[in-house]
């Protein structure tokens, strides 16, 4: 398996069909002579929405390497995993995402939170973390939200490790999710956090904090960059306290996720991680699909064919394609262009690609388009001999737009 690096990429590949294209993004970006670990990821969701399985990820993964004769370390990431979906990616995985979110908010059994409250009780009071300018106070009312907002979260956390770790013989990677909250975390709370995966013996290596502004699916960052720089460098400020203070693993870094097409904040990541020496793990997702798309668009004919069917079966299902995206899309249904409106695969495919400079591109198409990769699965029989049919330019599209796009911006 080998050593994730300092910088890892996620790479999300909704039908497992471009691994080998990802995989020469990579490739790129280490001829340049910087190191990216490439991660697959995908989750069950994904899984279940596609009729792949976690196996079929990592075959996807195992050839993609081969064939390019590859020979750095790369991962499979179990992708936003729980007690109920683990088991299927214990035998193949070997990054293990694990999702919190159901349990923030809940409260710890009361001898649950005394118990942890004596091995905090050093940091109550004033908290001066090295780097973050402005001295930080945890009072009782503070820390009791803290006990009630996260730490059963995190002793779940816990759990869900300490039961990998048991059915695991290899060296694994171990994420811990904790964006899919309404509200950014504070310093304080990262801090907080991480003390509690350090009680619960989580060897977490990296962590992905909720951020502020929206991170909508498929398009840029919404929100206060010089807000997100803040509390990006303040992260990184209190992850190294915390490797420090609590021994957890040297390698700690930040995960951004959702991060495909963030282009706004590229260079403020970019130039934070250099400025700290400060590792990175970034995730994508479905923007490879898109570019799958715009490739049988723009061959015109069959693909272009295909793609107006597929966009006019997404207008039209629009509540049950979008209804489990709703915190994290934003379209407006009356800027989504009519069928007609689209009269060629040229038309399609400026529309949906992601140029911000370009007057074509329409973000709210390509948010919906985003989400309508479930009906291409259902269209499988047709799809699928697309795809291989429209290999060349497809590939082109995919490994421009995770080198150019996002690698080359994060790392140069």
């Amino acid at each position: 398996m080998g050593r994730l690096g300092k910088y890892s990429f996620g790479l999300g590949d909704r039908f497992g069909k471009e691994g080998r294209a990802q995989l020469n993004s990579i490739i790129r970006i280490q001829q340049e002579g910087v190191e990216v670990t490439p991660v697959w990821n995908k989750s069950a969701r994904e899984h279940e929405t596609v009729g792949s399985s976690p196996e079929s990820l990592r075959e996807e993964a195992d050839r993609a390497v081969e064939a390019a004769d590859f020979k750095e370390p790369y991962f499979v990431d179990a992708d936003h995993i729980n007690f109920k979906t683990v088991d299927p990616f214990l035998p193949v995985s070997n990054f293990f995402t694990i999702d919190v979110a159901e349990f923030i908010g809940k409260k710890a059994p009361a001898t649950e939170e005394e118990n942890f409250l004596s091995y905090f009780k050093d940091y109550t009071g004033e908290l001066n973390i090295p780097g973050i300018e402005h001295k930080m106070q945890i009072s009782k009312t503070h820390l009791r939200e803290m006990l009630d907002k996260f730490l059963l979260a995190i002793k779940n956390a816990g759990e869900v490790y300490s039961y990998i770790e048991k059915n695991k013989k290899e060296k694994i990677h171990i994420e811990v999710s904790i964006d899919e909250v309404e509200n950014s975390q504070s310093p304080v709370e990262l801090f907080f956090i991480l003390a509690a995966l350090s009680y619960y013996n989580v060897p977490v290596n990296t962590i992905a904090p909720k951020f502020a502004g929206n991170f909508y699916k498929g398009v840029d960052y919404v929100g206060d960059i010089s807000r997100f720089e803040k509390e990006f460098e303040e992260d990184l400020f209190v992850l190294k306290f915390a490797v420090e203070e609590f021994d957890l693993p040297k390698d700690l870094k930040l995960s951004v996720h959702t991060g495909s097409d963030k282009f706004s904040l590229y260079r403020v990541i970019n130039r934070l991680i250099k400025k700290h020496d400060a590792g990175l793990h970034l995730k994508t997702a479905g923007t490879t699909w898109l570019e799958e798309l715009i490739g049988l668009a723009e061959n015109e004919g069959e693909g272009f064919n295909f793609s107006m069917d597929l966009y006019r079966e997404a207008l039209d299902r629009y509540d049950e394609l979008t209804e489990n995206y709703k915190s994290v899309l934003a379209i407006e249904r009356s800027q989504l262009p009519a069928p007609e409106d689209l009269s060629s695969g040229k038309e399609f495919a400026a529309a949906l690609r992601h140029e911000q400079n370009s007057h074509d591109y329409n973000p709210h198409f390509r948010q919906l388009l985003h989400t309508a990769y479930k009906i291409a699965a259902e269209k499988g029989e047709q799809f699928y001999p697309l795809l291989e049919r429209y290999r060349a330019q497809i590939e082109e599209n995919v490994t421009d737009n995770l080198y150019r796009k996002h690698l080359a911006p994060l790392f140069l």
